[in-house]
């Protein structure tokens, strides 16, 4: 689609921020759902989440992604869109756990395409942290994010760094590669 963008990255690159950083300027933004399910399943005391039942909360993940998406595509037809990461996200979990995902899924995911081009954030030391919900340490977030390159890579998308920097130059960035 091209209205529908992805900002993509291993954990604790600044993804969030620049979504809201562009939120605040009037793009609509669908938020990462791996958080919303932690926070979920943590309220509900559930076992999918990715420090107990990895296959479960990746399942979750793409049914969610695959709502998001859908949502997304239905609800507007010319409207720039960003999402904090994207189906691709999920199946890149899935190969970092060893998940098979059914032939079904694949199918399902792979007729959701985005713009071909694909924004990455890379690894930021000086930023990086945990909390409740996020738990890899530095380097499971380097990992992720060079899985997440490969990953959206091998299904065609161009992947395009954003530099690290303040929120405005990342911020602009973005939008000067969408225009």
């Amino acid at each position: 689609m091209k209205n529908l963008f992805v900002i993509t990255g291993g954990p604790g690159a600044g993804k969030t921020t620049l979504l809201n950083a562009l939120s605040a300027n009037g793009y609509k933004t669908i938020p990462e759902a791996a958080r919303t399910i932690i926070r979920e399943e943590t309220a509900l005391n559930g076992d999918a989440l990715p420090w107990k039942n990895k296959q479960l909360y990746t399942d979750k993940m793409i049914a969610a992604s695959l709502l998001d998406y859908n949502r997304a595509k239905a609800s507007q037809s010319y409207e720039v869109c960003f999402f904090d990461r994207g189906i691709l996200a999920a199946v890149c979990y899935a190969d970092m756990i060893g998940y098979v995902l059914s032939t079904e899924t694949i199918e399902k995911v792979l007729n959701c395409s985005y713009y071909p081009k694909v924004f990455i954030l890379p690894p930021w030391k000086e930023i990086y942290q945990t909390d409740n919900e996020r738990k890899q340490d530095w380097q499971e977030a380097v990992h992720t994010y060079f899985q997440m390159k490969s990953t959206y890579e091998k299904h065609g998308y161009e992947v395009i760094n954003v530099p690290i920097g303040n929120i405005n130059e990342r911020k602009e960035f973005v939008l000067t590669q969408i225009r």
